[in-house]
């Protein structure tokens, strides 16, 4: 047995505890520091765990409940579900027992329980990888399931959920007149689907690419940003729709409230040898006059539950009404920002039409200078069913499943009068 698996393993536990008990978001755990004593291929596999895990919990707690009287204390309970799926995803039996019995065992709190772990996870490894595939794919929570059905129906959320469960591949955007790995997508973006670790990827060091969502780097392309334009990227961090508009040659404000994240931005304009004006501060409270905005509002990131899966496990949907709110309030104000003549795109990486299609056709109704561009919708990879009534794009996890699907996100042009 590894004593560097059984590291990665028990910070994939932690990790757990922490999203499970505490209803803490993983990237959340992983800026504070959670696995910064890993080194690079342990940290890469105690994420990879933690995300697995959540991604098959549902059909782990089912496995379990057959060998359970009651459930155990929630650490005890994540080393199961953790040893679980991975016994039933082919990973040696003597190895993951034996860890996990290991780290349940040095517990002081939980030491006594260490021959259940052995017991019950035994009895997993001799039925579950058999089981496994025939359960159903596991679904989104009740909070969140219902009122994606009641926008998309049934078929289309079983869909989604089984693009969840499939997880998400790696997708590029590659900087003009340069190359990356992949196969290219229908609007342009490179899809690897099993990328191993990406800054030993061929041209990551001469900033030939980086990391963004098919789904992520559509706005940027609807925009149709021009050299020489100013341009504002209203919460820009982590900043891919920047460094696109930097590659156009447009002249880039990047705005963000988190100066933590901001550094990322920086970092990556660095690696690319693209140029933006990197400005942390308050959206609400920024001034300027712009040829064109590219605002990708807070939202409740339901569109990127395929990559995050810990999301439905720590929120609850309760902060759905403020973000709403701060959507519209953000929306007003960068369109006070906008020049006569000049053009925005709205968008969220969100599911939910009242962080999409609700705001647009709000907005539409509240500005008489404010116009829907369907026209801008019509690049390369774009299908007219995508196209919304009020003349936005709506995009979702289980589009493209023969490709692997993208993230859901809603889109919007809008042109500003000259008057």
């Amino acid at each position: 047995m590894s004593d560097n698996a059984t590291a990665a393993r028990r910070s994939a536990i932690f990790l757990l505890d922490q999203i499970l008990g505490e209803g803490r978001l993983l990237s959340e755990c992983l800026a504070a520091g959670a696995l910064e004593r890993l080194g690079p291929e342990d940290r890469a596999r105690a994420q990879r765990l933690t995300l697995e895990t959540l991604r098959g919990l549902e059909r782990a707690d089912r496995l379990l409940d057959n060998h359970l009287h009651r459930t155990p204390a929630l650490t005890v309970h994540n080393a199961l579900r953790l040893g679980a799926v991975e016994l039933c995803n082919g990973e040696a039996a003597h190895g993951v027992v034996n860890s996990m019995v290991e780290i349940v065992g040095r517990s002081r709190k939980h030491g006594r329980l260490k021959g259940l772990v052995n017991a019950v996870l035994r009895k997993v490894a001799a039925e579950g990888p058999e089981a496994w595939p025939r359960m159903r794919v596991p679904r989104l929570p009740e909070w969140l399931r219902d009122p994606l059905i009641m926008a998309w129906g049934e078929d289309a959320i079983t869909g989604m959920e089984a693009a969840h469960f499939d997880g998400a591949s790696l997708d590029l955007t590659v900087k003009p007149g340069a190359s990356g790995p992949g196969g290219a997508l229908p609007t342009g973006s490179m899809r690897l689907h099993d990328a191993g670790q990406v800054t030993a990827l061929p041209g990551y060091d001469k900033g030939d690419w980086w990391v963004q969502d098919a789904a992520a780097a559509i706005p940027v392309r609807i925009l149709a940003p021009k050299s020489g334009e100013k341009i504002l990227d209203l919460c820009a961090a982590p900043g891919g729709k920047t460094l696109q508009l930097a590659a156009a040659g447009a002249d880039v404000t990047a705005l963000d409230i988190s100066e933590s994240r901001l550094a990322r931005v920086r970092d990556n304009l660095k690696r690319t040898g693209l140029k933006a004006t990197v400005v942390a501060g308050d959206a609400l409270e920024h001034h300027g006059l712009y040829d064109a905005i590219l605002l990708d509002a807070p939202c409740s990131a339901t569109g990127t539950i395929r990559r995050h899966p810990d999301l439905p496990f720590a929120k609850d949907g309760s902060e759905f009404g403020e973000l709403i709110e701060l959507q519209s309030r953000m929306l007003a104000h960068a369109w006070s920002l906008l020049k006569p003549g000049g053009r925005l795109v709205y968008c969220t990486c969100s599911l939910l039409p009242d962080e999409g299609e609700v705001q647009v056709e709000e907005a539409l109704d509240q500005y008489p200078d404010m116009a829907v561009d369907r026209a801008a919708l019509t690049i390369a990879g774009i299908e007219l069913d995508w196209i919304t009534e009020e003349g936005g794009l709506r995009l979702r996890p289980d589009f493209w499943p023969d490709r692997g699907g993208m993230d859901g996100f809603y889109i919007a042009r809008l042109n500003k009068s000259t008057k």
